[in-house]
């Protein structure tokens, strides 16, 4: 009986072990909250230089009670894998370009359609509201951090481009969306990773590109593009998304500050993003005397015209999943006025 007896108090101790394990795991039990963040591109590019802003306020509204270990340049986790990396606990935390892969994303892909953003500061703060209101269940697996999307993408070309006469056959280089604008406005999109890109401008592989405008610095784009055109057409949406388990065990006044920075976080990346494309025309307008290019509106708009396709093939594998695709285009549109408004084009 005894022997039974002491069976019993082991089992108990043990289940009593597990479960304070579960409610307060290794992670926190050890006095400081420890978490990974990986990300994909280079420490220097704008999704990391915002990963590491995110890390300083956490660590210094939580008094050091949380630390963040940062992993950039896919040292962790690589951008195709992100999402379900930080979904399997590979990672506590990780930011995605939801454009990365094609169809996980049905519903905040919406913010990467050429819908005219001018700004990443308007785009990240549309695509956080749209979010927030609509919860979309793409994203039921994780927990949301922020959301915020790149600069709007412009062609850079070694030769001027002041008309679709000019873009007729032009190789570009391009990636995703971008591909299919191209595509639709008769230039000749050729899809490379982006460090592969200057070579490619040297050997006359490309032409040019189609890209936010701060890669006229980050990657000396304007060294061999001095020609850019102002088209303002897609951007890229990211998110910021936590393991759900690793969530669950945050203290409460931890979760509390992360959730105070999510939307505060999605505007500093916009006006940071923005403040470095003007600091990269005006780095590459002293350095290399580049000539920036203004489609008249008019023109601009029949360049529009033609790339509604692409709203409209959204739309109609939008509603075929149940999302309100008119609705939540309609509701983006009404947004954008509104930050536009606020903080200007």
């Amino acid at each position: 009986m005894r022997g039974k007896g002491l069976l019993v108090a082991m089992a108990t101790i043990a289940a009593l072990v597990g479960w304070l394990a579960f409610v307060n795991p290794p992670w926190v039990a050890a006095g400081s909250i420890k978490l990974t963040y990986a990300n994909f591109p280079p420490a220097s590019t704008f999704p990391c230089v915002q990963m590491e802003r995110w890390k300083a306020e956490v660590e210094k509204r939580t008094n050091g009670k949380v630390q963040v270990q940062t992993f950039p340049g896919g040292t962790l986790l690589g951008a195709k894998n992100m999402f379900d990396g930080v979904k399997r606990g590979q990672a506590d935390i990780g930011n995605l370009c939801m454009s990365y892969q094609p169809g996980v994303f049905p519903f905040t892909t919406v913010a990467e359609l050429p819908v005219g953003f001018t700004s990443s500061t308007v785009a990240s703060l549309v695509l956080w509201d749209l979010y927030e209101k609509y919860r979309p269940k793409e994203f039921a697996d994780v927990k949301v951090l922020t959301m915020f999307a790149t600069a709007p993408s412009n062609i850079m070309s070694k030769v001027p481009v002041r008309s679709l006469k000019d873009l007729k056959g032009l190789e570009l280089r391009a990636s995703g969306i971008a591909s299919r604008v191209l595509d639709l406005l008769g230039a000749t999109p050729v899809s490379m990773p982006m460090p592969e890109t200057p070579e490619a401008l040297q050997k006359g592989v490309v032409k040019g590109l189609l890209s936010s405008l701060e890669v006229l610095k980050d990657f000396n784009f304007a060294e061999y593009c001095r020609y850019e055109t102002i088209t303002n057409f897609q951007v890229y949406p990211f998110a910021v998304v936590m393991n759900k388990q690793r969530w669950a065990a945050l203290p409460d006044d931890v979760k509390k500050v992360m959730e105070d920075l999510r939307r505060e976080q999605a505007l500093w990346t916009g006006q940071y993003m923005d403040q470095h494309v003007k600091e990269s025309l005006a780095w590459s307008k002293e350095k290399y005397g580049i000539e920036i290019i203004q489609i008249p509106e008019e023109e601009l708009k029949a360049w529009k015209q033609k790339l509604t396709p692409l709203i409209d093939e959204w739309k109609q594998k939008a509603a075929k999943l149940g999302i309100p695709a008119q609705q939540v285009l309609d509701e983006l549109y009404a947004l954008k006025a509104k930050y536009e408004a606020q903080y200007g084009k």
